[in-house]
């Protein structure tokens, strides 16, 4: 169910243990020092175990033109991270998981020096594989890749990518070898 553009998009705020204790519209949570919320990160991988990353439309808010993990957002208050994060994948990547598993959870607080917003977030962690080609929506994505380790390790020096990025890729690393295996070298 998409969020009409006049309704406020409301996020699920929470303890340091994950509990819910309450709603904050999405901007306002990410206004400096930022509000403790729930979120999710996703890492698929194709079947050469390549990582599908994303990098940010121009026209987002937050983090905009930046590289990022596969998928990532915020449950709806109420809404199962897992349920959240195949629905996101659908959305933004036009494609479904063939395979979606949990990863774990981080909590982390990350400014953002190019937007003054911070990313004060208990996210949910999720490693997958995908079959098919990713068709991005242009509104959220403006370009995806497919990279191996090495290749993620040249563009990660050379360009810019999310705050969050190392962070929750780093969290994710266990469910994301169940996925791939060893010898892909994540």
């Amino acid at each position: 169910m998409a969020n009409s553009s006049a309704a406020p998009i409301m996020l699920e705020l929470v303890d340091e243990d994950g509990r819910t204790i309450g709603t904050e519209e999405k901007l306002a949570a990410h206004i400096a020092p930022g509000r403790l919320h729930r979120a999710f990160s996703v890492f698929l991988f194709d079947e050469s175990g390549r990582l599908l990353l994303q990098r940010r439309a121009l026209g987002k808010y937050h983090s905009p033109g930046v590289w990022s993990n596969t998928c990532c957002g915020h449950p709806y208050p109420g809404e199962p991270p897992f349920v959240a994060a195949a629905r996101r994948v659908g959305e933004e990547l036009g494609v479904a998981p063939a395979l979606l598993r949990a990863g774990g959870t981080v909590r982390y607080n990350h400014p953002d020096p190019a937007s003054g917003l911070v990313e004060q977030e208990f996210n949910h962690l999720f490693a997958g594989l995908v079959t098919d080609a990713p068709r991005p929506d242009p509104d959220e994505i403006a370009e995806t890749s497919f990279v191996t380790p090495a290749e993620l390790e040249k563009l990660h020096a050379d360009g810019p990518f999310s705050t969050w990025f190392m962070t929750v890729l780093d969290a994710a690393r266990p469910a994301v070898r169940e996925v791939t295996g060893p010898s892909a070298g994540w």
